[in-house]
């Protein structure tokens, strides 16, 4: 199924939630949308679920407009962060509510009901634990009965409010390659809000990134991190510096000396501009034409360490100082107070004005 979301607006006591919001979702995508707290995401999941109605524009299902429609006719499969599980029902019967609730005319025999909560439980991996109840089953187990009674009733979109946030990481980590698998067998038109970077960038097949009500950039996981399309993309997916710079003759400066990178092509000639670039994305060099200061900060991570410089230089006294984080190998001679030279291989300009 098809998922239209046409400029749509959304006011809460004239507050825009949502601000002229476009988004195209193809049948059998997993789309995550995340963002920070705030940006409007889960917002649009209510609209799109149609437990809130839009202010402003259409949402289509197809070529159906939905957009005042509500729940049970748009028929969605909502799953929420607390899992909303009825704790005096047991899992079978969790999952068969939405089917006995039916009015007559559309309700599956008992027969029929009882074999497609078999056939889910089979689906969820969670046989033989049909007659427990909610508090005997882990978080994780919780989770995949919510999953399992939202896909009872046959959804044509499955909508998912922060799936996975109750549950401790080693969890989440499991459930998220689950629910890709459980995806790719039922290839349902899958949304889900998230505001952990890992678990969109893994799991979904386009990531929107929200802020402010507003969307910043949709694409793959490798659009928005190795290509973002804004300053806000770039410094909210994955670690990442900023510098503010000057553009003079197709290079690029920093306080007032060249940085040995080049601005050809990027935009205009001459002026300022944002420099952002990644802890990764850098080479250690003994350069005057290089990016330098003293170390204030060492931290190991994995198989590599992460160092904090302050390259202000002295030249940010009563300012702002310029601390930046560069990841640097294991061997390499970097200690607290320690002088240190790099020079971005990968980096974005956003010029200002």
């Amino acid at each position: 199924m098809d998922v239209t979301i046409n400029h749509i607006r959304k006011e809460f006591a004239r507050f825009p939630a949502l601000n002229d919001v476009s988004l195209d979702i193809r049948s059998g995508e997993l789309i995550a949308l995340l963002g920070p707290s705030g940006s409007g995401k889960t917002t649009l999941l209510r609209l799109i679920a149609g437990l809130d109605q839009p202010t402003e524009g259409k949402i289509l299902f197809g070529d159906e407009d939905a957009s005042h429609r509500t729940v049970q006719e748009r028929n969605v499969g909502f799953v929420f962060q607390s899992y909303a599980l009825f704790r005096h029902m047991t899992v079978a019967e969790n999952i068969a509510f939405g089917l006995k609730v039916r009015p007559s005319a559309t309700r599956p025999p008992k027969a029929e009901i009882r074999k497609r909560v078999a056939d889910l439980l089979d689906m969820v991996q969670l046989t033989g634990l049909d007659k427990r109840y909610p508090n005997q089953l882990s978080g994780g187990q919780r989770q995949r009965v919510a999953l399992a009674r939202a896909m009872a009733i046959e959804p044509r979109i499955l909508l998912l409010d922060e799936p996975f946030g109750a549950l401790d990481a080693k969890v989440r980590k499991e459930l998220r390659r689950w629910l890709r698998e459980f995806h790719d067998r039922t290839g349902h038109t899958t949304v889900f809000v998230t505001h952990d970077q890992e678990e969109a960038l893994e799991l979904a097949d386009r990531v929107v990134v929200m802020s402010q009500g507003k969307i910043e950039q949709v694409g793959t996981a490798d659009d928005v991190y190795d290509r973002p399309g804004s300053p806000f993309v770039f410094s909210f997916i994955g670690s990442s510096s900023e510098l503010p710079v000057t553009l003079a003759g197709g290079g690029v400066r920093f306080n007032g000396r060249p940085i040995g990178i080049g601005a050809a092509g990027e935009g205009p000639v001459d002026g300022k501009a944002r420099l952002f670039f990644r802890p990764q994305d850098v080479v250690l060099m003994d350069a005057a034409d290089a990016l330098s200061g003293k170390v204030t900060a060492c931290r190991r991570l994995a198989g590599t360490r992460i160092a904090e410089i302050d390259i202000s230089n002295g030249e940010a006294k009563g300012g702002k100082p310029h601390h930046v984080e560069i990841e640097v190998p294991l061997d390499a001679p970097v200690t607290l107070g320690a002088d240190l030279s790099f020079r971005p291989t990968r980096w974005r300009l956003f010029f200002e004005g």
